[in-house]
């Protein structure tokens, strides 16, 4: 029966130590890592919400980078457009100029030189570029929006019909800028679609011909002008709803994380001041333990009989 007392009692009292190491040592990992589960049996409910919040994040960050992506396009496509309305601007100037009676077809001819330039920048800017490389214009295209015949000095638009939208959080898309025909294309006088390019291109013509004609010329560019004008503000209004649609989302997407953050802690962190207090706490009990089974070892039968 004694034999079998002190024996118990050694691997009682070797079971209660190992158990309390254990614990403290659990205790010391979590105040080095700041994590309050070391492994998912610690606590399953709070480690499979770990899980999902983490799923949550890494789909956050996917849609922070496709709006990140979708406005440095549209900003780009914003200061084309700025440059585009000037453009267009000085040509309805000019084309108001040219239809003056006392313009002289010298100075028309010098006007459709001008125009001649403006087209060129518009081209230019119709082919523009954003910080990635890809086309502004051309949807889905690689390349340029527009190419130009080298012997008509035709302007053909070569991108895609469409651009494809871009998800951006909660089940929500933005099309992250412009085709060339929603910006440069319109109805002319008779109802037929035409774009500015071809416009510029014939009123220099006529006006380089000279005589009542051009001052007619000068006079329909006018209205060409202004229904081009009307084309290229309404797609800034657009651009810019949807620039104001992603800081929205924006804003949505930091509150969201701020909120996966914040329970994340409060799931999987741990709290350093509690924590350390139990800590503190099992290396006492840990210290009276082995203090505890020394003496009590030490009390064999042959100290008991003395």
């Amino acid at each position: 029966m004694i034999n079998l007392s002190t024996g118990a009692f050694y691997e009682r009292s070797t079971t209660q130590i190992s158990s309390l190491r254990a614990r403290a040592e659990t205790l010391q990992k979590q105040i080095g890592t700041g994590e309050r589960l070391t492994k998912s049996s610690d606590d399953p409910v709070a480690a499979a919400r770990l899980r999902m919040l983490d799923r949550e994040e890494r789909i956050s960050k996917v849609d922070t980078r496709n709006s990140q992506s979708a406005e440095n396009n549209l900003q780009f496509t914003d200061e084309a457009f700025a440059q585009i309305a000037v453009i267009i601007s000085r040509a309805r100037e000019l084309s108001l100029q040219a239809s003056s009676a006392t313009t002289s077809d010298s100075q028309r001819a010098s006007i459709a030189t001008e125009l001649d330039g403006l087209r060129e920048n518009l081209l230019g800017l119709a082919n523009g570029r954003n910080a990635s490389g890809h086309s502004l214009f051309g949807g889905q295209a690689i390349g340029n929006a527009y190419e130009v015949d080298a012997t008509t000095g035709v302007a053909t638009y070569v991108g895609t019909a469409t651009l494809d939208s871009v998800e951006i959080g909660e089940g929500q898309t933005i099309v992250p800028g412009n085709t060339g025909p929603q910006v440069f294309s319109f109805e002319d006088a008779n109802g037929n679609q035409t774009d500015i390019f071809a416009e510029l291109s014939a009123l220099a013509t006529a006006l380089r011909a000279g005589g009542e004609t051009a001052a007619d010329a000068g006079r329909d560019g006018l209205t060409m002008l202004d229904a081009s004008f009307d084309k290229v503000t309404t797609a800034q209004t657009v651009l810019g709803s949807r620039l104001a649609w992603l800081e929205l989302m924006t804003d949505r997407r930091t509150d969201n994380l701020e909120r996966i953050e914040d329970e994340r802690s409060v799931m999987g962190e741990a709290d350093l001041a509690v924590t350390m207090s139990r800590l503190q706490e099992m290396l006492t009990v840990l210290e009276a333990s082995q203090s505890s089974f020394v003496r009590l070892a030490n009390l064999n039968l042959f100290s008991m009989l003395r």
